[in-house]
C-alpha cells in the first residue's frame, strides 16, 4: 500500500470554497477514473494564522497505481488549474510513503 500526501494553502475567506472544490468537483473526477488500484482519498483542514492548510492524503495499491493516477513523473503535484486559481501556495511535489503498519478500526 502506498500514501500519497500534497499540502496546499489558500486565504481563510477562500477555505470553504476550496473544500467545495475539492469534494464536488475534484474528488468526483478522480474516482470517476476508474484507476486500477486506487483506494480512496481523505482530507484534512487546519486554520493557521492567516490562512488554511489542506492535506490529501490518497491511497494506492502499488506505484505502479500511482503512475496511472499522476503520469510517468508521479512525485509532480497534481493541481487542477482552477485549485491553482484558489489556492496561494502549495506543494509542488507530492510524498510517498510506503505503509507498513495499518489499522483502522
Amino acid at each position: 500500500m502506498i500514501c500519497r500526501i500534497w499540502h496546499g494553502y489558500t486565504t481563510n475567506e477562500n477555505a470553504d470554497k476550496y473544500e467545495k472544490l475539492l469534494n464536488e468537483e475534484i474528488f468526483v473526477g478522480i474516482k470517476k477514473r476508474s484507476i486500477v488500484g486506487y483506494k480512496g482519498i481523505q482530507l484534512l483542514r487546519r486554520q493557521i494564522e492567516n490562512e488554511t492548510e489542506f492535506i490529501t492524503i490518497m491511497w494506492f495499491e502499488s506505484i505502479d497505481s500511482v503512475i496511472e493516477f499522476a503520469g510517468e513523473n508521479y512525485e509532480k503535484a497534481v493541481v487542477p488549474e482552477k485549485a491553482q486559481m484558489i489556492l496561494s501556495r502549495f506543494d509542488k511535489q507530492s510524498q510517498h510513503y510506503e505503509v507498513k503498519t495499518q489499522d483502522l478500526k
